[in-house]
C-alpha cells in the first residue's frame, strides 16, 4: 500500500496516477471538501483528514509500505503561521504516524528552492550544496521547506524512518492550478513580459516525470538516505516556454522585456505594500516568482539519472498537453 499526501495537487496527483498505472494500491490523505474526482476515477482509496489530525494520520498509515509526502503550504504568500502548521508541523505529525505504523520508506517531496535564492551565470548546484542560502525576509515557502526537510533527515539519522528526498523544480502539467492559467491569461491579453532577455535556461519539469523519479527512488535500496534533484527535462529558455504556450493558444509571441533587476525591485516594493496593508491575496509578482523565471543558475539532475531516471514526456508534448487541460477544465466551465 502507498500513501500519498497532497494527492489532489499537481505533483501528488501525478504520483498517484503513476502508481495506479503500475497497478499498485494507493491511499490518499484528503481534506473533506477537496476535489477528489480525478483520484477517485483512477481507483485511489480516500482517507479523510489533514496533517494536523494525528488520529487520522495514524489510521491512514495503517498497513502502508511507502509514504509519498507531497502535501505542503504551496505558494509564496500568506502568514508564517500557515507554513508552520502545514509544512513543518504537518511533516512532523506524518513522520510520527509513519514511524509508529511501521512504514518501510518515507519519500519526502522537498524543493530546489531549499538551496536558497542563489544566482549567477555558469553556477550549477548539485545535492551537496548547502541549504537556505540568501533567503528573503518573507521567503516563507522556502524557509518552511528547509525546516521540514531537515526534520526528515533528523528522523532518518535517528533510525526512526528510512527517508529519501526529491527536490523538484518549477512544475507544470495537467492539473496545474498555480502558474499555467496566469501565464495563459497574461500572454493572451498582452501583459506578459520576458524577464531579462528571455534567453536564460529554465529549470522546468513535467509533473509526471518528477512522479516517476519519486517512485523510482522510493523503491531503490541505494536511494535510502539520499536526496535527488528532479529539476529539468532538458534545455528550454524562458522565451521558448512562453512561445510554446503562445503557439498552443494561438497568440502572438511575447516580445516585451523587463530587466531582471527592475523586476526584482518592483516585486520587493509590491511585497512591502502587501505586508504593510495586510493583503491576503498575493501581489501581482513576487521576488520568488522573478527568481524562478529570470534566474541563470542551474541545478544538476545527474544523480537521479544515474539512479535510472530519464524524462518520458518532453516539452513539445507536455506543454501543449498542459494548455489543453487548462482550457478544457477551466475556461470551458466559465
Amino acid at each position: 500500500m502507498n500513501l500519498v499526501t497532497g494527492a489532489t495537487g499537481l505533483l501528488g496527483s501525478h504520483i498517484a496516477e503513476q502508481l495506479r498505472n503500475r497497478n499498485e494500491p494507493v491511499r490518499a490523505l484528503v481534506r473533506k471538501g477537496s476535489d477528489t474526482s480525478f483520484i477517485e476515477s483512477i481507483g485511489v482509496e480516500l482517507a479523510y483528514g489533514d496533517l494536523s489530525d494525528k488520529q487520522a494520520l495514524q489510521k491512514a498509515c495503517e498497513g502502508v509500505d511507502i509514504v509519498y509526502h507531497s502535501a505542503a503550504k504551496v505558494g509564496d504568500w500568506g502568514p508564517w503561521s500557515e507554513f508552520q502548521k502545514i509544512t513543518i508541523d504537518g511533516t512532523e505529525n506524518l513522520l510520527e504516524a509513519a514511524s509508529a505504523g511501521g512504514v518501510k520508506r518515507f519519500l519526502h517531496i522537498s524543493s530546489i528552492s531549499v538551496y536558497g535564492y542563489v544566482d549567477g551565470k555558469g553556477v550549477v548546484l548539485d545535492e551537496t550544496a548547502p541549504l537556505g542560502q540568501n533567503l528573503y525576509r518573507w521567503s516563507y515557502y522556502s524557509k518552511a521547506k528547509v525546516i521540514a526537510e531537515q526534520m526528515v533527515w533528523q528522523w532518518h539519522n535517528e533510525g526512526k524512518i528510512k527517508a529519501t528526498v526529491i527536490r523538484p523544480s518549477w512544475l507544470y502539467g495537467p492539473r496545474d492550478r498555480a502558474s499555467i492559467g496566469r501565464l495563459i491569461n497574461a500572454i493572451r491579453n498582452g501583459s506578459a513580459k520576458l524577464i531579462g532577455d528571455g534567453n536564460n535556461r529554465l529549470s522546468l519539469s513535467y509533473a509526471g516525470n518528477v512522479a516517476e523519479a519519486a517512485i523510482l527512488a522510493a523503491n531503490k535500496e541505494e536511494a535510502i538516505g539520499e536526496a535527488y534533484n528532479s529539476c529539468s527535462d532538458g534545455d528550454i529558455t524562458l522565451k521558448q516556454y512562453m512561445d510554446m504556450i503562445a503557439d498552443a493558444i494561438g497568440a502572438p509571441h511575447v516580445t516585451k522585456k523587463v530587466p531582471y533587476w527592475l523586476a526584482k525591485d518592483v516585486a520587493f516594493m509590491l511585497e512591502v505594500i502587501g505586508r504593510a496593508t495586510g493583503r491576503k491575496e498575493p501581489p501581482m509578482v513576487s521576488r520568488y516568482a522573478v527568481w524562478l523565471m529570470g534566474r541563470h543558475i542551474q541545478f544538476s539532475n545527474e544523480k537521479i539519472r544515474k539512479l535510472g531516471w530519464k524524462p518520458t514526456v518532453d516539452y513539445k508534448t507536455g506543454i501543449p498537453l498542459t494548455v489543453e487541460w487548462y482550457l478544457k477544465h477551466h475556461e470551458n466551465k466559465n
